[in-house]
């Protein structure tokens, strides 16, 4: 029976925190953990990223070739985290998304489960490409009035809507 990893996942810099919790097999890549990160917290995957665990650097394949670190499609999670271990998940090194992945427990897989999965989360995540941390404070001031100059064209960036309270767990689509 296989190993299950249980990862807090939390956006450094923002207040009130955005985070989930997902369940995913011990035998994950750090590849395969990025996929499943970019899909609990609802982004597209457009940029490079970055793991940084015990002073080692886990990446994409071609922040790989050029010039650092380890390729995250060939390292496995088991072989790097312990039980209350911590990394730092940076994700597009424009927006610069950094974020605290925690193993918070390993756990014995459920027979029938799919894998991964998220079990908890709170807040909505930043939307893609909104400039950061900075950005997305911006953001949410000019969706919050409707006076602000860039009100109108911020909602439709993000097609109509947003609300950075909202969180569904069951909303959440792996894609494998």
């Amino acid at each position: 029976m296989e190993n299950i990893y249980q990862l807090k996942i939390a956006l450094k810099g923002i207040k009130p925190p955005v985070w989930r919790l997902i369940e995913v097999p011990e035998t994950y890549t750090f590849g395969k953990l990025h996929n499943a990160i970019q899909d609990a917290m609802g982004w597209d995957d457009y940029h490079l990223y970055v793991f940084e665990i015990g002073g080692v650097e886990i990446g994409h394949p071609d922040m790989i070739a050029e010039g650092g670190g380890l390729d995250a499609n060939k390292k496995k999670i088991k072989d790097y985290f312990v039980k209350g271990g911590k990394a730092t998940y940076t994700y597009d090194f424009g927006d610069d998304w950094e974020h605290e992945v925690k193993l918070k427990d390993i756990i014995p897989s459920e027979k029938g489960t799919k894998y991964p999965r998220c079990i908890d989360g709170k807040r909505a995540c930043p939307p893609e490409d909104c400039g950061g941390i900075y950005g997305y404070e911006e953001f949410l001031e000019a969706i919050k009035d409707p006076g602000h100059d860039e009100h109108d064209e911020m909602l439709e960036w993000v097609g109509g809507e947003f609300d950075p309270e909202k969180f569904d767990q069951k909303e959440v689509k792996f894609r494998k």
